[in-house]
């Protein structure tokens, strides 16, 4: 018996209210053990891409589907959700409890894990990111460096299949990307990193998608090596409507 993929989109098309074109149209894309590197030119639908495939936008013709079973409503994206844990750009939109230790505990007290429990995997997951020592911080006095390792943790404690990061590096000081690409390199994990640093892709994935026209499309294995410190759209200024 063959096992579905984790993920699969297909024949999506979308459209944002007020648009004279679609962003999507018939695009199809499978996600099972894959280390994707997304690129392309700000606007192209990147981080649309990864908002329909957790349900924050819906598309108006095709079918998503979760380990070959369809999603169509809210109840669907249920179990999905607790095994794709994405990454937002903005750290703030992610964390929202007082302390750090309460952020990390919020997923698995929701996966239905005890308060003792939750505490137990919280604080092993801050562990694990080098981050123990934040736990009784308090989330709005880190840099945004030390958010964004938070806003991980909160990820990881949950025990995720894939991971959907958007733009994991971008305003991170030096030293904390050199943390956050080890840890990402470390967790052996699927995932689709919208990214525009090149250095991060080639250490982090091992195939590039590109969007295109609405569809997206493989570049290959040898891509990443080959546009190594060379942006293909030009130094384009940063949008979070990708």
């Amino acid at each position: 018996m063959t096992i579905p993929p984790l993920i699969e989109l297909k024949n999506i098309c979308f459209s944002y209210p007020g648009s004279t074109s679609p962003l999507f149209k018939e695009l199809n894309l499978t996600i099972d053990e894959e280390r994707i590197g997304l690129i392309g030119p700000n606007g192209c639908g990147k981080t649309s891409l990864l908002h329909l495939i957790v349900g924050l936008i819906r598309p108006a013709h095709g079918t998503l589907f979760f380990r070959g079973k369809k999603v169509c409503h809210e109840r669907d994206f249920r179990p999905l959700r607790s095994e794709v844990g994405f990454l937002f750009q903005n750290s703030d939109d992610q964390l929202f409890s007082p302390t750090v230790l309460e952020d990390i505990c919020f997923g698995p007290l929701n996966q239905g894990l005890s308060g003792a429990d939750a505490r137990t995997v919280a604080e092993r997951t801050m562990t694990r990111l080098g981050i123990g020592d934040f736990k009784d911080q308090l989330t709005h006095n880190l840099s945004g460096g030390e958010k964004k390792l938070v806003a991980l943790a909160t990820i990881l404690a949950m025990e995720p299949k894939l991971l959907l990061l958007d733009e994991p590096t971008n305003n991170l000081d030096p030293q904390t990307r050199i943390q956050l690409t080890g840890i990402i390199k470390g967790l052996e994990l699927p995932h689709i990193i919208i990214s525009h640093d090149w250095d991060f892709l080639e250490e982090t994935s091992s195939v590039l998608y590109t969007i295109d026209h609405g569809l997206v499309r493989h570049c290959g294995h040898e891509q990443i090596h080959s546009h190594h410190h060379i942006h293909p759209y030009g130094n384009q200024p940063h949008r979070h409507d990708d």
